[in-house]
């Protein structure tokens, strides 16, 4: 019974954490960050795991990757410019950072 019951917890927590990666995707896609990166190879610019790659062991990532987000950004992946995202809200911006350093 308990196996039972822990398995139904661990499915629910997995269908959870999909939808959340899923809501997380298409926030980027209505932010037009597909248009230049991809989760696992380079577009434009990074792939996001080669961003969390770079950046998941840094103190204080996903505030610095939301200011890079916000504000825009050139110089830390080569010399093409990151234009500042003025569509998403901070917590957005924060929630998308955060998400990236998961991959």
């Amino acid at each position: 019974m308990w196996l039972r019951i822990f398995g139904m917890g661990v499915g629910l927590c997995c269908s959870m954490l999909a939808h959340a990666d899923d809501a997380m995707l298409q926030l980027a896609q209505e932010n037009a960050c597909m248009t230049c990166h991809a989760i696992d190879h380079t577009v434009i610019g990074p792939s996001f795991k080669a961003v969390a790659a770079r950046y998941r062991k840094t103190p204080n990532a996903a505030d610095y990757l939301t200011q890079r987000l916000q504000h825009g950004s050139v110089g830390d992946w080569g010399q093409v410019s990151m234009p500042p995202n003025v569509q998403a809200s901070p917590q957005e911006l924060h929630l998308l950072a955060q998400w990236v350093l998961t991959h």
